[in-house]
Formats: structure tokens, C-alpha cells, sequence
């Protein structure tokens, strides 16, 4: 048995799960804010997991299979995530920062193969690890044991764990709020800064209080402008999702219930999908048994 979205997002341990991620991840913008500022929008994220998938996916029989900076184009086209500019552009962005480069081995003179460096693999390495490190928490499984015995199932993970993001409505569309977050850059992990600060949630309270937060540190922290900050909170405010109230002297940030249920709807669809995809590439995982408790 594995994980299904809708019982995750109603699980009162599932919030705490989130809190705990939330928190993961914007420890490791800090570890590496230009590498993971890929990871801190929707679109930007997307098109990340779709070249390494291309990169996996390689076959040594077809040359014609695997990264290029043509068949990228080509797929972030298709699959309706940025136009044949903004993946260019960002292919070479990737060049420039030393997070892909061109194959040593091409399999002739005529293709120019890319492929990730280690920084980068790393990196999505290290995001898979602490998603399969909450299921785990969850279940009791085993998951993150399983990949550290054999590293090498990340290279079947990812491409598979890719292809259902890059196909699932409810993870490229949660809701009308966390669009309007994750879509503009570093918007995501601003987000993510939110749900870390929350201490108490009650899924039936139409306000969730997220508590008083510095504008100043969040725009040096998670690389933002203070026009680019504002505009997003302005707008998300427009839209009955954020606004402050006074607390003891002190502006304190709330979140909308929908706000929320939409960043949960969100991780609860990536995390199903990358529960079933663990579970039909090994047969190591001890089978689901019921949501465990979070501290």
C-alpha cells in the first residue's frame, strides 16, 4: 500500500510533517542559495526535474535520447511550462553557473549531449532524501534506507517521479494563492518561510497566524526584492489570503485557511506521487500500515 493524497491531507500529522519540510528546505536555500533558487519557483523547479529526467532517461542504443538543449526546448514546450525563449534561456543559465555542461563523451561530433554536474545531482539527491525521510516519519517505513543501500535507484526515481509531477494538474495548479507564490522567483521558498513559522494550526480556524516576521530579512535571505515582496503580499492580501493583525503592540502575519489547504493539497499530491513511484521500483519498502503520530 502506498500513500494517497487525500488521506494525507487529512491527516492531523500531516501539517506537522509539512512544518517539518518547510523548515528542511529553507535550511538548504541557505546552504546554497544560487543552486537552490532554481528550486524557489513553480517554473523553474519544473523545468529542473524535467532535464534531469531527458538526462536519465538516456539510452546508449539512441543517441538521439537524452539531454539536449533542442529535445529540452522542445519538451518544456509541450508540457506547457515556459516558451521556447524561457528555456533556452534557462538552459544556459544552467551552463553559466556550472550546474550542467556539455558530455565529454558525445556519441558523435554532431550532438552536443548535456548532462548535470554533481552540485546539481546532489542537490535533488538531497530534496528526495527529506521528502522520503517525512513518508517515513509517517509510516515507519524504510524508504531513506533503501536508497542509501543502493544510491544508484535515484537515476529510476527521478525520471518516473518526474513524469508524474509534470502530469499531475493538482501539483502544476493547486489553487489560485500558491500560484501566485510559486510562480514568481523565489516566491516558493517564501512560502515555505511561512508554513516553518507556524506553531499552532487548527484546520478549522479561518485564520492561521503565522506571527510577526521582518520583510527586511525574508528579501536578503531568500535573494527578493522589497518591490518584488510587496507586490506579492499586496496581491495575495487583494485576494483574502494573507494580512497582518496587531498582537500585543506587533503586526502579526496571517494565512487563510484556503491558503494553507492549497500549500497542503500541493504536498500532498508530490508526496503521493513519490510514495507510489519508491513502491513500484523496490520491493524493499515495508508495507504502509497507518499515519503515525508527529511530535
Amino acid at each position: 500500500m502506498t500513500f494517497a493524497a487525500h488521506d494525507l491531507v487529512s491527516s492531523s500529522a500531516f501539517f506537522a510533517a509539512m512544518r517539518r519540510l518547510a523548515t528542511e528546505l529553507t535550511a538548504m536555500f541557505d546552504e546554497n542559495p544560487r543552486l537552490m533558487s532554481i528550486f524557489a519557483s513553480h517554473q523553474r523547479w519544473l523545468m529542473a526535474q524535467l532535464g534531469l529526467s531527458l538526462h536519465y532517461r538516456r539510452d546508449p542504443s539512441d543517441p538521439a535520447k537524452g539531454l539536449y538543449a533542442g529535445r529540452f526546448v522542445a519538451a518544456a514546450v509541450e508540457h506547457g511550462i515556459a516558451s521556447r525563449n524561457t528555456a533556452a534561456a534557462f538552459i544556459q543559465e544552467m551552463l553559466a553557473y556550472r550546474f550542467a555542461r556539455y558530455s565529454d563523451n558525445p556519441p558523435d561530433n554532431r550532438m552536443r549531449p548535456l548532462e548535470p554536474t554533481d552540485v546539481a545531482v546532489q542537490s535533488v539527491v538531497k530534496w528526495l532524501y527529506a521528502h522520503l525521510a517525512i513518508l517515513d516519519h509517517l509510516d515507519g517505513g524504510a524508504r531513506v534506507a533503501a536508497l542509501a543501500v543502493e544510491p544508484a535507484l535515484f537515476a529510476r526515481l527521478q525520471p518516473a517521479i518526474a513524469q508524474g509531477i509534470l502530469e499531475s494538474p493538482q501539483v502544476r495548479n493547486p489553487g489560485e494563492t500558491f500560484n501566485l507564490f510559486t510562480w514568481a522567483n523565489s516566491g516558493g521558498v517564501v512560502m515555505d518561510c511561512f508554513i516553518a513559522m507556524i506553531e499552532d494550526f487548527d484546520p478549522q480556524a479561518p485564520r492561521i497566524l503565522v506571527g510577526p516576521i521582518s520583510s527586511a530579512e525574508i528579501c536578503q535571505r531568500y535573494m527578493i526584492s522589497k518591490t518584488h515582496l510587496k507586490r506579492l503580499m499586496s496581491k495575495a492580501a487583494e485576494m483574502g489570503s494573507l494580512g497582518f493583525e496587531n498582537i500585543s503592540g506587533r503586526n502579526a502575519l496571517w494565512l487563510s485557511q484556503g491558503f494553507v489547504e492549497e500549500y497542503l493539497i500541493y504536498q500532498a499530491e508530490k508526496f503521493a506521487i513519490i510514495d507510489a513511484v519508491f513502491h513500484r521500483e523496490t520491493a524493499s519498502v515495508p508495507p504502509v500500515r497507518e499515519l503515525t503520530a508527529v511530535p
